[in-house]
């Protein structure tokens, strides 16, 4: 293919050791180049520090930060739904709202900085109202004033009245909820978001992440045609995400200011469907 270029003269200074004046030609697709690669990198510095400031999260001054994880509530219609697996004497009085007193229980005494659900969060089979399910879920976390973030597992959906996305929709508009849905970054449908943990306010690393936190949706039930798979998992759009999106986190904290001589660590939350588990375990292992 062939390109015009432009010429440019840089002047040395230096005319009288032989140097005179310096031709430089750079080709339209050179230029391009650079200033995408300028661009790209006015893009990063943007959008890090866009995160850092949007960024309720922070390491105390004691260099702490709690996370308190919560997984498999099924919830479904509060005080109706009775419980499972509990004795007959406790049965009677058992429900949904057993799991909310727990719930607030740990709240007050553990005092996290972060609250994460990682699935399963309701039933929604079970559920009359999927969306109303939710709420009662979230309850404590809303109520403490707490930042948190879900994912959702596979029986979540399970509702004719409401989709996977619909869920998400209505979590990213609750209180001090920081779950995202589809990021800039993500190229399909698959959810996946990040979140940020920066360094102590008045400390060298505040204006750095120094924990990445990911939350990657590996689905419900596998798509047709799989007959040999009954969950589903994470998709390859999302772990071109992650990757993309861990190595713009690292090269920030690996750069000026404050450079870094290792990575921030991080963690990554999705719930695990035990079959997909089993799957890459030898059959000879699995006892």
């Amino acid at each position: 293919m062939a390109t015009r270029s432009s010429r440019y003269a840089i002047n040395t200074g230096r005319r009288k050791e032989g140097f005179g004046e310096w031709q430089l030609e750079v080709t339209e697709v050179a230029m391009a180049r650079m200033v995408g690669l300028l661009f790209r990198q006015v893009a990063l510095v943007w959008w890090l520090w866009c995160l850092s400031a949007a960024s309720a999260l922070r390491f105390s001054e004691r260099g702490q930060f709690k996370i308190l994880q919560v997984a498999d509530m099924h919830y479904a219609n509060g005080k109706t739904t009775e419980c499972l697996n509990v004795t007959q004497e406790q049965f009677a009085r058992c429900s949904d709202l057993n799991t909310t007193a727990f719930l607030e229980r740990m709240i007050r005494a553990e005092k996290p900085d972060l609250i994460v659900f990682t699935g399963d969060n309701i039933v929604g089979s079970d559920a009359t109202d999927p969306i109303k399910s939710m709420d009662a879920a979230f309850a404590p976390a809303v109520a403490a004033g707490i930042p948190w973030a879900a994912v959702l597992g596979n029986h979540d959906q399970e509702s004719k009245l409401t989709t996977r996305e619909g869920l998400m929709n209505h979590i990213v508009t609750m209180k001090h909820a920081l779950s995202l849905v589809n990021p800039p970054l993500t190229v399909q449908n698959p959810i996946s978001s990040m979140d940020l943990v920066l360094g102590a306010d008045g400390s060298k690393l505040q204006g750095k992440s120094v924990l990445n936190l990911y939350f990657l949706d590996s689905g419900a039930y596998a798509p047709p045609p799989n007959p040999n798979d009954e969950y589903d998992w994470i998709k390859p759009s999302q772990q071109t995400w992650f990757k993309k999106t861990s190595f713009k986190l690292q090269k920030n904290y690996t750069s000026a200011p404050e450079a870094q001589s290792e990575s921030a660590p991080g963690l990554v939350y999705f719930i695990s469907h035990c079959q997909n588990m089993l799957n890459l375990i030898p059959p000879t292992s699995q006892a």
